[in-house]
């Protein structure tokens, strides 16, 4: 007996299989008993009828509840009405456990209770698709890095510093050592990394204590970082492009089931994967004021502007070419104006907001200490980063993704607390 997934069951039409799952839905019409049946690979229709099956396995099968584990065997055959998909014809059901009244049901339920139900809410088949799209996700950027010379260069979660200033961190005493924090990003510890291995990234949980309600924002999500020696701020964005439309590639290869239940619009991913649009900070803000924004130009964009600079835009545009006081201290200033950084912001189209920020990093060792003694940073506690100034320093960039923000545009959901399994916001910790 063949134990198989759902997913290859076209592979084995007309033999007897077994198949081990779950009961996504069960309904009874006379003799007929259609178990829809879920493995994680896929759903599928099982059929049994009685006077094949026989009285009592006919009645153990009805038994069978809403989310009871199961054990299937049977034969698939060519779906009856569905061209191209198929059914199993059972010839035994073996319980493994019979689920008592399951919470969730097919009424209308709210957020709160779904988020408070989230261990069982993953099972449903809208979470079911967002979660693979997650990791297909997830393996497209680390395919691409890898593809593009960048190692896997694992950065700590505990950290005795701030990346960009401690009003957004969590605290955790640390033994004899005083306070540490939890990262918010592994940036600076991956420019140790590309003195080493040239080119770097890690993938990780970063934690932000930041009090924001928003639908775009987590207190808990995965940050892709990647740093690059040798690469200027225009490579920099040459790369970060190549990454967003590989993705978007793989996506739509890799998960049109899953985007079909989620009643995403492939046509408008599909239209992304052209070259993107770029703008300066200042032309931006310009467009913005032409069309009835107050911004600016010493601010920083909104969510408003995000979704106006992108409206008609079928691709994701860079706005590049920041005021220096609104950007991080270890960003290169532009030659051409020292008032702004070769840094970028990415924004993704169709309202779903900035995905990617990336610049050219300050290689010069006596620029970075005079930012950073002018911010009044403790100088001692950043000497080791200092020190990548010291020793060999090189022109280089880099740029972090938020991985939910990106499974957002990819997956089409409006709130990003669906894109992470378990979703962690100021006003929620549980489960």
């Amino acid at each position: 007996m063949q134990d198989i997934f759902v997913k290859d069951i076209a592979k084995y039409k007309g033999q007897e299989v077994r198949l081990k799952g779950w009961v996504r839905n069960i309904r009874s019409s006379g003799k007929l008993l259609f178990i829809i049946f879920r493995d994680g690979s896929g759903d599928l229709q099982t059929v049994a009828f009685r006077p094949d099956l026989g009285d009592e396995a006919f009645e153990k099968a009805k038994t069978l509840s809403l989310e009871s584990s199961v054990i299937i065997t049977g034969t698939p055959k060519a779906h009856q009405k569905l061209e191209g998909q198929y059914e199993l014809a059972i010839t035994s059901v073996e319980p493994v456990q019979i689920a008592p009244e399951y919470p969730i049901g097919k009424k209308e339920h709210g957020p709160d209770f779904l988020l408070s139900n989230r261990h069982l809410w993953i099972r449903a088949p809208k979470q079911w698709a967002i979660l693979r799209v997650r990791h297909a996700v997830y393996y497209a950027i680390c395919e691409y890095l890898n593809d593009n010379g960048f190692f896997r260069f694992d950065s700590p979660i505990l950290t005795p510093n701030a990346c960009e200033g401690t009003t957004t961190l969590f605290e955790v005493e640390y033994f004899d050592e005083g306070m540490a924090y939890l990262s918010q990003s592994g940036q600076l510890y991956l420019e140790t990394g590309i003195m080493s291995l040239g080119r770097v990234y890690d993938f990780g949980p970063v934690f932000r204590a930041e009090r924001s309600k928003t639908r775009k924002h987590l207190t808990e999500f995965w940050m892709m970082d990647a740093e690059a020696a040798y690469v200027d701020h225009e490579e920099n964005m040459q790369i970060q492009e190549g990454l967003i439309r590989h993705v978007i590639r793989t996506v739509l290869e890799k998960c049109d089931k899953e985007l079909e239940i989620l009643e995403r619009d492939k046509e408008a991913l599909k239209a992304a994967d052209a070259p993107f649009k770029k703008m300066t900070h200042y032309e931006a803000v310009e467009y913005l004021r032409e069309r009835g924004s107050e911004i600016s130009h010493g601010s920083d964009l909104g969510a408003p502007d995000e979704l106006l600079l992108t409206e008609g835009s079928a691709v994701p545009v860079f706005i590049e070419k920041w005021p220096k006081e609104i950007k991080a201290f270890y960003m290169k200033r532009d030659p051409e104006n020292e008032n702004l950084v070769l840094g970028n912001d990415l924004i993704a189209p169709e309202g779903f907001g900035e995905i990617i920020g990336g610049s050219q990093r300050e290689d010069d060792y006596d620029l970075l200490l005079g930012r950073m003694q002018a911010e009044k940073m403790p100088i001692e506690e950043y000497r080791w980063f200092l020190d990548l100034r010291k020793y060999g320093s090189v022109p280089h960039s880099g740029f972090g993704i938020g991985l939910e923000r990106l499974i957002t545009w990819m997956t089409g959901i409006h709130h990003i607390r669906e894109t992470i399994p378990f979703p962690r916001m100021i006003y929620r910790i549980y489960p």
